[in-house]
């Protein structure tokens, strides 16, 4: 249901936009005492403010740098509806959704992200299965990691001439696999870094790689075995848009590009409390923004 998870700070910005800051209006009244505008205004701006204020900007510039089509929002909504049958509305109020037009809002927000990061990236059908084929998949691998790239071709010199996987993993190898003699055990797609799991799954069996780059160091792999997995994971077709969304993820740095969507946009801040707020592009503006 991540479609329709978008963060209630696109909700809460609509709400501080409507307060008037110069207004004195009663907004509850009580025995103990009445909430003004102005004073739910402030206790939002200093508890919220900044997330709010950063996905308003955002919701902005989306609007005027890219276009959603109405029939791809509705697309959406219809096939929220198909899933979730006759609770459908139940599933908007637990996620806090007043009827089907905000939820149309919300996924147009979510839409023009979409575009504005990934608009411009092709994965190839080719690439799309592969993928899948590697979701049916398990290995079962060794390594040998090293933070030198000398030192893991001097290893990989040694593998070359005969010596022992497990043992030169146990006198050399920097992570916890090492007392294993470099196992890591039976595993599949998305449980390693891209660089590794890129290698594994290329590789023969009884093969060891040449050293392999990733942010944890040079890894030098052993592939043991290799199986089809047991439980069914649905067809590709079942599987292509999750396949799609997960490789442009993997493709696309999007913090960098909605960094670069911020500094375009010349944004100056009128206010001293939230100076500062867009010299950096935040994670938690990102996850709003894409729901």
């Amino acid at each position: 249901m991540k479609k329709i998870a978008i963060a209630a700070t696109i909700s809460a910005g609509l709400l501080v936009s409507g307060c008037n800051t110069g207004s004195g209006d009663v907004v509850i009244e009580s025995k103990a005492g009445d909430i003004t505008k102005d004073e739910f205004y402030t206790e939002m701006k200093n508890s919220i403010g900044d997330q709010v204020l950063q996905q308003m900007m955002l919701e902005k510039i989306l609007e005027k740098e890219y276009d959603v089509e109405d029939k791809e929002v509705d697309k959406q909504v219809k096939e929220m509806k198909d899933e979730l049958g006759e609770q459908f509305e139940m599933v908007l109020q637990q996620q806090g959704i007043q009827d089907e037009e905000q939820l149309k809002e919300q996924l147009h927000v979510s839409l023009l992200y979409e575009e504005a990061m990934f608009g411009d990236v092709e994965i190839p059908d080719k690439e799309l299965k592969e993928q899948y084929k590697r979701m049916k998949t398990e290995v079962k691998a060794s390594h040998i990691l090293v933070s030198d790239e000398k030192e893991a071709k001097d290893i990989k010199n040694k593998l070359d001439d005969g010596a022992d996987f497990a043992k030169l993993a146990k006198e050399h190898s920097s992570d916890g696999s090492s007392e294993n003699g470099g196992d890591l055990g039976w595993f599949s797609t998305g449980e390693m870094v891209p660089q590794f799991e890129d290698a594994v799954f290329n590789m023969k069996k009884g093969e060891i790689s040449d050293p392999v780059k990733s942010e944890f160091g040079y890894h030098i792999i052993l592939l043991e075995d290799k199986r089809d997995k047991e439980e069914d994971i649905g067809s590709f077709e079942d599987n292509k848009e999750m396949i799609k969304n997960d490789l442009r993820n993997q493709k696309v740095d999007t913090e960098a590009k909605l960094k670069e969507l911020l500094d375009n946009a010349k944004i100056e801040v009128k206010d001293e409390q939230f100076e500062g707020l867009f010299d950096t592009a935040d994670p938690e503006m990102e996850e709003d923004a894409q729901g």
